[in-house]
């Protein structure tokens, strides 16, 4: 049985700090969108990577909280589809998410996942058009909506200054390699395999139900799947 591969340590990735990197930098766009577009009136949230199959991204209000009892939103960005998308379009996707935000903070968001006619005027009054199909012609509500950017408008406007600016997400997911070349892990489970019954919940509606720690619970609703709690 051959022994598994060591791969050496480059000297220079000692020196990056890609969280920082990252991170600082998806903070500054919001910051630089909030301003731009909202009027500066949206607070800072947490904005995480999800790679969820099927979505650019997704918002969810008051998703963290820290030990003083203080509530931020999530916006999570799919890096997936990072090095298959300019950076104008991966931009894209974090304000049509913020509009969301806007809508929980300012309006009166739709039932569930539901895109509606408030959410996507504010859309088109920023730059973005909701569509459906993501395209010219596509319906503006409805529970699954992408957009396209709108020539010259508000957000194209403020994206090209921005990377004007010399903006730039630089990681993205490297070509595809096997797990034993990553060194991936199996993930750290999330409760014990006690035989217990544990408490799930919906991602998106929050909708909780009681089951054995093994089960996997689609919410009928989203139809995604619902997430152990502690």
């Amino acid at each position: 049985m051959n022994a598994p591969t060591i791969s050496p340590v480059d000297p220079a990735a000692l020196t990056i700090k890609p969280t920082k990197e990252t991170y600082e930098r998806l903070q500054q766009a919001h910051e630089h969108f909030n301003k731009a577009l909202f009027g500066g009136t949206l607070p800072n949230a947490l904005i995480t990577f999800q790679r969820r199959k099927g979505s650019f991204g997704y918002f969810a209000g008051a998703r963290f909280q820290n030990d003083a009892g203080q509530q931020a939103d999530e916006i999570a960005l799919n890096p997936m589809h990072f090095a298959s998308r300019s950076q104008k379009d991966i931009l894209g996707t974090l304000v049509h998410e913020m509009a969301h935000q806007w809508q929980r903070h300012e309006g009166q968001p739709g039932r569930g996942r539901y895109h509606n006619r408030e959410w996507a005027e504010k859309m088109k009054a920023i730059g973005l058009q909701p569509s459906d199909t993501g395209v010219e012609g596509g319906k503006e509500t409805g529970e699954t909506l992408g957009h396209y950017i709108i020539p010259g408008g508000p957000f194209d406007v403020a994206a090209a200054r921005l990377l004007g600016k010399g903006f730039a997400l630089t990681w993205k997911d490297a070509p595809e390699l096997s797990d034993q070349a990553t060194g991936e892990s199996a993930a750290e489970p999330a409760t014990p395999k006690s035989g217990k019954r544990v408490r799930y919940c919906c991602p998106d509606c929050d909708l909780k139900a009681w089951a054995k720690h093994d089960v996997r619970l689609l919410c009928g609703t989203d139809n995604v799947l619902m997430l152990p709690t502690t």
